[in-house]
């Protein structure tokens, strides 16, 4: 017989968008990972009571509250998911860490590198992890892994985009993206903050860098776009590009990475294709390879589908957090997690600072 599996109650804060990906996450992911543990949603916290009983009937949570903070803390919950506008981040997580609550939170981290700091140190005692998923990409994943078997030798440029329109929407004006008091930046901590995650998984620490931003909406408090020139620890350069003004981009999230030995290139708008150049192949045989990440051999194709049925953006979450599980039950450390993100909200301030005295900053 099998062994029965720990129950963890869960308790979410927060209700919209990106707390449907986190829901749908906890129901499914033991259908594709082998985990100890069997998630129970038991609580949605959210700001009004309708949005709220709608979302608990949808996504199956147990109860609702209006009330986070009476929740955190309690003794039956064992899990507490900040999917919250970013001002309350640090808020939630420092309660649920007083309490000793095992903590898994939205991107990016904090409002800045002190909450950050704060929310690190509180958590250090607990599982903790940051839904930074694109790590989880199949494709960024093979990448990581083409990469550390040398495949492109000495890495000599990093090149980043992450375009979408969302900016141009005049209706979004009022919502919490958009509000530095509830977001504290725009483009910076939305878009760019999954760019420096990513490429500091493939490409290292970031040891220098420039950078700019600009507002195209009149009276927009916050960042549309931001462009960074980087030099990163290993000695290679990097570019970063992030915009709300990427008109005709969805999601257009991507890098380029070319190598003594060879390239790779990724774009998440076709999220399970790899392009990779072999420098090493005999002269007249050298081109790029397209390559469908979905196995055999390639990373979660044993969690998911056969070789040739594609992935979408849902599994991300669901490894993320199966990953995370099986790294519980293992009791080991699970990247990327509060220290990981406190390194890239170490690097989105200086990408501010950088902006407004027009300096190249070392990190």
């Amino acid at each position: 017989m099998r062994q029965a599996k720990k129950k963890l109650n869960m308790a979410m804060v927060g209700s919209g968008f990106i707390a449907r990906a986190h829901s749908n996450a906890f129901h499914q992911v033991a259908h594709f990972f082998d985990i100890d543990y069997s998630l129970h949603t038991k609580i949605v916290c959210g700001r009004t009571q309708p949005k709220l009983d709608a979302f608990a009937e949808q996504w199956d949570w147990e109860e609702i509250s209006l009330d986070w903070e009476s929740v955190v803390g309690r003794p039956d919950i064992d899990i507490v998911d900040i999917a919250v506008p970013n001002a309350l981040h640090a808020p939630v997580a420092l309660a649920a860490a007083a309490t000793g609550k095992i903590i898994l939170c939205e991107k990016p981290l904090a409002m800045s590198v002190a909450e950050a700091e704060q929310m690190a140190t509180a958590s250090r005692g607990v599982p903790n992890l940051v839904w930074f998923n694109y790590r989880r990409v199949p494709g960024i994943a093979f990448a990581k892994q083409l990469i550390g078997e040398g495949r492109l030798g000495t890495i000599f440029h990093y090149r980043s985009y992450y375009f979408n329109q969302s900016g141009t929407d005049a209706s979004k004006a009022q919502t919490w993206r958009y509000q530095r008091s509830e977001a504290g930046s725009g483009a910076v901590g939305d878009l760019l903050s999954h760019s420096l995650d990513t490429a500091m998984y493939l490409n290292g620490e970031i040891s220098e860098l420039s950078a700019t931003t600009h507002t195209f909406a009149p009276g927009r408090e916050i960042d549309d776009a931001a462009q960074v020139m980087a030099r990163f620890a290993n000695g290679s350069i990097g570019s970063f590009e992030a915009s709300r003004f990427g008109v005709g981009r969805r999601n257009g999230n991507g890098f380029e990475i070319y190598g003594s030995k060879g390239s790779l290139a990724f774009d998440l708008e076709d999220m399970n294709r790899l392009h990779f150049f072999d420098a090493t192949d005999p002269a007249p045989m050298q081109a790029t390879r397209n390559l469908l990440v979905t196995g055999p051999g390639h990373p979660y194709s044993t969690n998911f589908w056969k070789p040739g049925h594609i992935v979408g953006y849902e599994h991300t979450f669901i490894a993320t957090l199966g990953d995370f599980l099986q790294a519980l039950g293992r009791n080991d450390q699970f990247h990327p997690n509060f220290d990981d993100a406190l390194k890239v909200q170490r690097v989105l301030e200086a990408v501010e600072t950088s902006a407004i005295s027009q300096q190249w900053l070392k990190l």
